[in-house]
């Protein structure tokens, strides 16, 4: 029933994808940010710049993301990442095939928690099992964006959430015979890796680009006996939290541009430490 953190120093990065763990490597580092220089790849698909935003689509759309972590995640980051205006609106939740509403009523402090209905469908491939539901809570103003099969960021983005001052939400749920034939039909995130070799390798598909000198946090924490990676990295800004249930890895992932981080930080830090599977 108790959390626990705990850290340590020297991070190695030189393995993105190897399969050796190391259980007494369980670390933390802390790099120093790039300061004024922002190199995430969603950056190349501004407003500005039409003609970069359709190249990037294309590649996007020809990328076959089983063939490696890293060298498609500089092309599915801008998806992934991607902010909305100021003055664009969340698309709300309609009556979609394949799409349940999962929010709470909101609680005293105007926070609503939403899980994953059971009767939810989802893009991930023929032969899945029924996937372990998940929940997380957001401020009363957030909202759920409809995610389309023809998703760039692939049918692993299992949803979206958003609000266009504050943030934005996606969560990845991947098979974990992805990553290694050895692991069973009830995985652990100890099992996947220790959680320098779990941020050197999916976090380059979050951000699109290797991590090495942008961590700046990285906490282990157990809740209900479930073990949970949590990464804050800079630049982007961007909250990951890691699990693994099931047969599927769970990548829970808050994001905001530098406005929002500094505006919402709080808020956006107690949404991505929500994150439970349940």
């Amino acid at each position: 029933m108790g959390t626990f953190v705990y850290s340590s120093s020297c991070l190695s990065w030189k393995n993105n994808l190897s399969r050796q763990v190391n259980p007494s490597h369980h670390v933390v580092t802390r790099g120093v940010p790039e300061k004024g220089c922002s190199r995430i790849k969603a950056a190349a698909c501004s407003k500005e710049d039409v003609t970069v935003n359709r190249d990037c689509e294309k590649s996007a759309g020809s990328l076959n993301r089983r063939s490696a972590i890293v060298s498609g995640a500089s092309l599915i980051s801008s998806v992934l990442l991607g902010f909305p205006g100021e003055g664009s609106a969340v698309v709300k939740q309609g009556l979609l095939a394949g799409r349940v509403p999962g929010l709470s009523e909101p609680d005293e402090e105007g926070w609503r928690t939403y899980r994953r209905p059971d009767e939810k469908s989802g893009g991930h491939g023929v032969g899945w099992s029924p996937m372990i539901p998940y929940t997380f809570s957001v401020p009363d103003n957030w909202e759920e964006v409809p995610v389309s099969i023809a998703d760039l960021g692939g049918t692993e983005i299992d949803l979206r959430f958003a609000n266009p001052k504050e943030g934005r939400i996606f969560v990845i749920v991947a098979p974990v015979k992805r990553f290694s034939d050895d692991i069973g039909e009830e995985a652990t995130i100890e099992q996947i890796g220790p959680p320098d070799k779990v941020i050197s390798a999916f976090g380059p598909e979050v951000i699109g680009e290797n991590v090495e000198g942008k961590v700046l946090r990285s906490e282990v924490a157990k809740h209900l006996g479930r073990t949970y990676y949590q990464f804050e990295l800079e630049p982007p800004h961007v909250m990951i939290t890691a699990t693994a249930a099931g047969n599927r890895l769970y990548l829970f992932n808050v994001t905001g541009n530098g406005l929002q981080w500094k505006r919402y930080y709080k808020d956006l830090r107690k949404i991505a430490e929500s994150f439970r599977v349940v």
